[in-house]
């Protein structure tokens, strides 16, 4: 029985995984990595959850990998939930488009992945982590690539197909990995900044100019006398194509009726409780009380240190006499009961060795346990072992010859460093109740162990409690009250302008308020302000524009939502390009009544008065970077272009110029250089081109290769099919 192994029995219904040889724990592995659980509902007909320029994604095969991430964000501590299969899911959809994308333009230059370069993958310095982890050599903390070659071979030659299939599958993606590496590094490396741009740059970045100028800001003229019509907006639109492509989406509007637990819930909860507290002090078999209040049994049956536990309420559950039961108290969304079982002195942690005679293990494939000899057997075999060792045989010979616990067996059957809490209870108990040097026969559910206490450190107090929880739920009354109610909400709102009017009428003066939650994505599942429910957003899809839903049950509330737009994949259109163009137009219209206003331009004074007067004002020390400039015209690009345009030097710019905030009449005053502080072109182009390959190699940056070809790739996502 392995560590890790040992550890998950503190964890309530925690299946135990014993593992009898490398080959099988490399074949589990990776047969978790490549074996789909089959979480969506495939469509007749449907084998693919989308294309890309073309090319099929295959359901299984993309499903697989779901699981797969979804186990390893499991693995990290995130805790399992629809949320979080929903983001495994989103997290898998981009790798596997950018590696798809990328692997149309690697096999196209026809990069390959030979075989000595395909072992230096599996075996070199930089292995994949898995094998690292699994073919480290316990003594010496080195890779053993021989073993896992070994390993890896013998599992190609005499695997089942499914091994052979998942070992292949799992090179496949190393080399493809390896693949995009070549990829990106070649574009990489090919960065270049030319010497000519470098100087180019320095000289523009020498130059200096002086100017004079009359403006007029937007602002003069009210935003209410400039009317923008949607044929202005759409012509704007068709111009700009590029700049207004939308996702497919929906936006609602919804009320929500809260069916959360009441203060009269709560309170009958906590009242339940408190009548239990006689028969939990009275009960001797804690396992099966729990079992006939319907409780899981949260409850470690063994000592805990006290320094490790982490409740809220564990002062007042330390000083509870034994015997006695502490609350009920509030943790989270429960009221507890805390009984006081036992208190007994014991270390921070424990050396020991021990050797395991097993009377069950568990399938690597499938998780499954099964018996691999009876508890008779088992008896017999420990109780031999126990009197061998008092004869004077060698512990360590007879833990390799002996032991089913393969996470010992190579360490001489220690475990070190143990904390309380990691090991089955009658374990646990055994190792920190009784002093060093203690050796004798312990049961658990694994089998039979001989244990032998080396050492101990530090020392505390531990505790053996005994924890009644009781969820506070909602009664069948309140949750009623809540559905009857958006019931009757959808009943009398047949569509979006009926839903208005109820709302305002019936629900606003009782203190409901009107949410909303826009850009809802077909393949999404988390609705904002709401929460997570992929049913939801289905039937927002399966709805038209102005439809009112039938109300749906999302966390702690129902819901009752109206449709209120409906976006296609494609051009923005009008109503939705309003907000970001009208400013834009509106602008340009007033400069142009400013400019006719102005008529021809011939000098600033003339601009002034035509211009109500506006004074003419001066900037010097104008930088063709905005960077560089101190004046607020470096931020004006039409403005600084114009001042370092030579034709316009010492002359009044012949047109008005239409700025980000006004509109300028122009003159250049003067246009001189200064003096570029480090100015060294090969220091430069090395710090561009260092900057350019930074660009290209970082994933999250606009420079990286698989995010320019998912831009111009046709992609087609049909994950909601499935999901």
């Amino acid at each position: 029985m392995s560590m890790s192994i040992m550890q998950t029995i503190r964890e309530k219904g925690a299946k135990v995984t014993v593992v009898l040889i490398a080959i099988a724990l490399l074949g589990f592995i990776l047969t978790d990595y490549f074996s789909g659980k089959g979480r969506g509902g495939m469509r007749a007909g449907s084998t693919t959850v989308g294309k890309v320029n073309g090319k099929s994604i295959d359901y299984k095969s993309f499903n697989q990998r779901v699981d797969l991430m979804e186990s390893n964000m499991r693995q990290q501590g995130y805790p399992a939930s629809a949320g979080l299969s929903q983001q495994a899911m989103e997290q898998t959809w981009n790798q596997e488009v950018g590696r798809m994308v990328l692997s149309q333009e690697i096999d196209k230059l026809g990069i390959q992945i030979s075989t000595k370069e395909l072992g230096d993958i599996l075996y070199g310095p930089d292995a994949p982590a898995d094998l690292k982890q699994q073919f480290t050599d316990k003594t010496t903390g080195q890779y053993n690539a021989v073993l896992a070659k070994q390993n890896i071979d013998e599992m190609l030659k005499k695997g089942s197909q499914e091994q052979k299939d998942n070992i292949n599958n799992y090179i496949n993606d190393l080399e493809e990995q390896r693949k995009q590496v070549k990829y990106v590094s070649l574009l990489a490396n090919s960065a270049n900044v030319p010497r000519w741009f470098v100087e180019k740059q320095n000289i523009d970045d020498s130059k200096i100019a002086n100017v004079s100028f009359v403006k007029r800001v937007y602002t003069s003229i009210p935003d209410s006398t400039i009317t923008i019509s949607d044929a202005d907006i759409q012509k704007y639109i068709d111009a700009h194509k590029q700049d207004f492509k939308q996702e497919e989406s929906r936006s609602i509007q919804y009320v929500t009726f809260d069916a959360s637990p009441s203060a009269a819930d709560t309170l009958a909860t906590k009242t339940s409780l408190e009548k239990l507290i006689p028969k939990f002090k009275e009960a001797t078999d804690i396992k099966q009380f729990l079992a006939a209040q319907g409780a899981i049994n949260n409850s470690y049956d063994g000592y805990i240190n006290g320094k490790t536990i982490k409740i809220a309420a564990k002062d007042s559950i330390f000083n509870t006499p034994v015997g006695e039961v502490f609350g009920p108290y509030l943790d989270g969304g429960n009221f507890v009961l805390a009984k006081m079982e036992g208190k007994h002195s014991m270390p921070d942690t424990v050396k020991v060795r021990h050797i395991l005679v097993a009377t069950m293990q568990s399938d690597p494939q499938t998780g499954q346990s099964f018996q691999v000899r009876d508890t008779v057997q088992a008896k017999k075999r420990i109780d031999s072992i126990q009197q061998a060792i008092r004869n004077g045989s060698n512990f360590d010979s007879l833990v390799v010859k002996l032991s089913d616990d393969p996470g010992s067996k190579d360490k001489g059957g220690v475990y070190d460093n143990v904390s309380s809490g990691q090991m089955v209870p009658t374990f646990n108990d055994f190792i920190f109740l009784n002093p060093v040097g203690t050796k004798g026969i312990v049961k658990t559910d694994y089998g039979y162990h001989y244990v032998e206490i080396l050492s101990q450190k530090g020392g505390g107090m531990g505790y053996k409690i005994a924890y009644l929880p009781k969820e506070i739920i909602a009664s069948q009354e309140t949750d009623s009250k809540a559905q009857n109610d958006a019931n009757a909400f959808a009943g009398d709102s047949r569509n979006a302008k009926t839903f208005d009017e109820t709302f305002e009428k019936n629900w606003k003066p009782k203190g409901y308020v009107k949410g909303v939650a826009t850009d809802i994505k077909r393949i999404s599942g988390d609705v904002a302000g709401l929460g997570y429910s992929r049913q939801f957003v289905r039937n927002i899809y399966d709805a038209d524009e102005g439809d009112v839903l039938r109300p749906e049950r999302v966390n702690d509330k129902y819901v009752v939502a109206v449709v209120v737009e409906v976006l296609k994949e494609g051009t923005m259109g009008v109503a939705k390009a309003r907000i970001q163009v009208e400013p834009i137009l509106r602008n340009k219209k007033k400069a142009e009544m400013f400019n006719q206003k102005l008529g021809k331009i011939t000098t600033l004074e003339a601009a002034s008065a035509a211009w109500d007067n506006a004074p003419i004002q001066t900037a010097d020390s104008i930088r063709m970077s905005s960077k560089a400039g101190t004046s607020a015209l470096s931020f004006e690009p039409r403005v600084t272009g114009a001042a370092f345009n030579p034709a316009n030097t010492g002359k009044v710019v012949p047109q008005i110029l239409e700025g980000i905030s006004a509109v300028y009449v122009l003159r250049v005053d003067s246009v001189g250089t200064t003096a570029v502080p480090n100015a060294n072109v090969a220091d430069q182009r090395k710090a561009l081109s260092n900057q350019a390959k930074q660009m290209i190699n970082n994933p999250n940056a606009p420079g990286y290769p698989v995010n320019a070809l998912r831009k111009a790739a046709k992609i087609v996502d049909k994950r909601y099919e499935h999901y």
